[in-house]
């Protein structure tokens, strides 16, 4: 007697039946999303999560029935997906919008209106879009036999209005141990990511090859999201330890580091989820008659402009602007410290130990300074280092000082600890000396 197959197929009848509710509930806060677009009222960020709601809902019961393996609702499945990707971006998008007066930003009114300007620009395409595959999904679903109510809305309306009330803030101010060296690592790890993002050399433009060429080769989801997660932990770092903290009440420049830490942070997320949009949906990486007709409904060459012009473009700006102040944090934080380490063996200061030191020197905020009798030689250069080497075998010392921020002398003693590494083998710690990086 052969095994009883655990999946039960259903015929297409059957299954209407079953996809009717959620497709209500999708159509009802649908509905309520076009009426406000038609009369060019502000989406709120109520709509748009309800709408990201009702779409993944949706598309979970089509994924559970196999919908998109089945030539009668594999569009209808694709479409789905489509408006719950693009109502994703909406939704951080709005809420830039509606938090960007409370980050504290330092920037001047031509970036604010530009900014803000992009930004709009790009709702609106977003918008116009989901009203176009919506539309779509209506025909799709009611040639399947589908009920579906086009102009039935929500009573509710609660989650049309956004609130912009906000509670007194008078929490009181956390102590956090060692706050400040916590201030100092989260300030080098976001100078890290700026470097790293500036290094890409993307730039604005307004050529459809030039986006073409970009993306997917040089930025897509899996690279953003990268990029997104760096930032991500910096943010996560500043609200558990310095965030209401007596610290941050007395230097202006922690809060206004916050708001440079959200806006590249919110605005990858919008880059990971329309570059998520293109590789997943778009007829240039995916093709096929589905991916056609969506390329029909979202312009792919205006969705790409939006990634680099407003997404990238603003991400990098806002990463410079905030590497400026961790810089100036940095600087007002760091504190010099003494040390002094053996000397390298047997060769002494030679090219290789030199350039673990000014690697180390170039690791950190500040001044690191190699000490002796009064002269200082300024570590962040091998040839002062290979100058200071030649003197300290002159006079046969075995040890040496040196002068530099805490983060940076613990360093410098833990490579003297390991010899300096001649043999090779790299502590942990000081994994970045290694040529590859890891």
């Amino acid at each position: 007697m052969e095994p009883k197959s655990l999946i039960q197929i259903i015929s297409e009848e059957e299954f209407l039946k079953i996809v009717q509710e959620p497709c209500e509930l999708f159509f009802m806060v649908g509905n309520d999303f076009a009426k406000i677009v038609a009369g060019n009222d502000d989406v709120s960020r109520k709509i748009y999560s309800r709408l990201m709601q009702e779409s993944e809902y949706l598309e979970s019961v089509l994924d559970e029935h196999g919908a998109r393996e089945n030539k009668a609702w594999s569009f209808f499945s694709e479409y789905i997906a489509c408006i719950r990707n693009l109502a994703i971006v909406a939704f951080y998008i709005k809420h830039i919008l509606d938090r960007y007066p409370y980050y504290k930003l330092k920037e001047t009114k031509e970036i604010d209106k530009e900014f803000h300007s992009a930004a709009n620009h790009l709702l609106k395409f977003i918008n116009k879009s989901i009203l176009n595959l919506k539309e779509e999904v209506v025909r799709t679903g009611m040639s399947n036999g589908l009920k579906c109510a086009v102009n039935k809305g929500s009573d509710d309306e609660f989650f049309k209005i956004e609130s912009n009330k906000r509670l007194p803030k008078n929490i009181l101010d956390d102590e956090v141990k060692e706050e400040r060296e916590r201030v100092i690592d989260l300030c080098q790890k976001y100078r890290k990511i700026a470097k790293l993002i500036q290094e890409v050399k993307i730039e604005k433009s307004e050529d459809v090859k030039t986006f073409r060429a970009l993306i997917p080769s040089k930025l897509d989801e899996k690279i953003a999201r990268m990029y997104k997660e760096h930032i991500h932990s910096v943010q996560s770092e500043y609200d558990t330890y310095v965030k209401n903290t007596s610290l941050e009440k007395e230097n202006k420049e922690l809060s206004n580091f916050r708001g440079y830490v959200s806006m590249p942070l919110h605005l990858l997320e919008v880059i990971l989820w329309l570059c998520h949009f293109y590789e997943r949906h778009e007829d240039d990486i995916r093709h096929g008659e589905c991916k056609q007709s969506i390329s029909r409904m979202v312009n792919k060459d205006e969705l790409l402009g939006h990634i680099v012009n407003f997404g990238f473009n603003f991400s990098q700006h806002f990463l410079r602007e905030g590497d400026k102040i961790a810089t100036a944090i940095l600087k007002s934080f760091v504190e010099n410290v003494r040390a002094e380490v053996t000397i390298p063996q047997p060769l002494g200061f030679h090219a290789r130990p030199s350039t673990y030191i000014s690697l180390i020197a170039r690791q950190y905020e500040g001044d690191l300074h190699m000490l002796i009798d009064g002269d200082k030689y300024n570590a962040k250069s091998v040839m002062s280092l290979l100058q200071a080497g030649g003197a300290l075998a002159d006079k046969g010392y075995q040890t040496v000082e040196f002068e530099g921020s805490k983060q940076a002398i613990e360093d410098v003693k833990v490579l003297a600890q390991h010899n300096y590494c001649e043999e090779g083998e790299f502590p942990r710690k000081l994994s970045y000396l290694r040529p590859d990086g890891t």
